[in-house]
């Protein structure tokens, strides 16, 4: 017997045919248009990680995967949208509960934001000023609040240390209308997140709409899901969104294989060669799906309500999500290359997709560097970066 479909895969997929008939709406005008707008806040879609007390699903992360999966299967922008939108809402359970239930009170919630940087804010009184730009704001002509990471500037002039004894990072968080931002977005692909640069400048936030993750135990909401840090579940949301998007692929070859006969060949269907890359990426695409699923499922089934997983889980994830990037990754690569000119042109099942990817593959949780992390912990030595 197959297991019931997640809710939250289940809602995805009732969305399939509005996803594939907005993606060329969604790649020229870089927005994701009405009505699919509404129809992805009325599914729920956003709302994923978000706790229950603050109407949202909390959904396990193996769900998650799977549920991105199915969107980008159809318009990897789309995709991406939701789920940096849903990693962002793991700000919720550091927020002061009132903050949360301010900034989440409209179904229509999204908060966008761009990665840190050198970016300081100075302590004033009951909060912070902050002046600034920042970059790839997934999701923000979507969002109705903004957030920045920024250091924090004392008011003697050093900067606040976290309990490492490094500059702390601290969220600040603000109406989408107190920023201004710029169309900068002009990619080769993943057009449709328009993740676009954003400017504040002199902007008071006051502390109460403010939090820093760096800490576990400031985490004001228990349960298994939020034990993930943030950096794998985001990493979680990229090998979702590479491994819908090769399996679109993947499935386009071999229907264009029993109905191509390229010149001087015979039908592709019935060339060796395609046979064997057929079977051979199933497996790649499959296996490195699996993999990833089976560490969220072990990892979460053994997540204990309060305490964060370990480096161990944690380097299982990153490893696990990195190789599920990389693979799809591979597999796009061959199904462009077999297509052949049946992969050139814009409006094929493979052009767009192909462009999506390896825009992709350009991002922080593409990095191939996360093997060697991940193999520092399986080696026993300390790892070198954060997980």
């Amino acid at each position: 017997m197959q297991p019931e479909a997640p809710d939250c895969l289940t809602r995805a997929r009732r969305l399939g045919d509005a996803l594939t008939a907005a993606a060329e709406a969604v790649e020229q005008t870089r927005r994701i248009p009405e009505p699919l707008l509404t129809m992805l806040h009325e599914a729920r879609l956003f709302r994923m990680f978000l706790p229950h007390e603050f109407d949202g699903d909390e959904v396990p992360p193996d769900h998650f995967l799977l549920t991105m999966e199915e969107i980008a299967r159809h318009d990897a922008s789309v995709a991406w949208n939701i789920f940096v939108g849903n990693s962002a809402a793991l700000i919720a359970p550091f927020l002061p509960e009132e903050t949360a239930r301010t900034i989440y009170a409209d179904t229509r919630t999204v908060i966008a934001w761009g990665p840190p940087h050198a970016g300081t804010a100075d302590a004033d009184s009951g909060g912070y000023r902050v002046s600034g730009t920042w970059d790839f704001a997934s999701g923000c002509r979507q969002a109705n609040w903004i957030g920045v990471h920024c250091r924090v500037r004392e008011t003697d002039g050093g900067l606040r240390l976290n309990g490492a004894g490094r500059p702390t990072i601290r969220t600040l968080l603000f109406p989408r209308e107190q920023a201004t931002l710029h169309d900068t977005w002009n990619t080769i692909g993943l057009r449709g997140t328009a993740s676009d640069s954003y400017s504040v400048s002199n902007l008071f936030v006051s502390e109460a709409f403010s939090a820093t993750r760096e800490d576990p135990s400031l985490r004001r909401k228990s349960g298994p899901l939020y034990a993930f840090p943030m950096q794998g579940l985001y990493a979680v949301g990229v090998a979702g969104v590479a491994l819908g998007t090769a399996r679109a692929m993947l499935s386009a070859l071999v229907a264009l294989a029993g109905e191509k006969t390229p010149r001087g060949l015979p039908r592709m269907a019935d060339t060796p060669a395609v046979q064997s890359g057929v079977g051979h990426n199933e497996a790649t695409l499959g296996s490195a799906r699996a993999y990833l699923l089976e560490a969220l499922r072990d990892i979460y089934l053994g997540a204990g309500e309060t305490d964060p997983i370990d480096i161990p889980d944690r380097a299982r994830v990153r490893l696990a999500a990195t190789h599920a990037i990389h693979s799809a990754i591979a597999v796009a690569d061959w199904v462009y290359k077999e297509a052949g000119v049946s992969a050139i042109f814009p409006g094929t099942p493979f052009e767009r997709r192909f462009r999506d990817m390896h825009t992709l593959s350009q991002q922080i949780q593409s990095r191939g560097s996360h093997y060697e992390a991940a193999g520092q912990v399986l080696l026993g030595i300390p790892p070198e970066v954060y997980f």
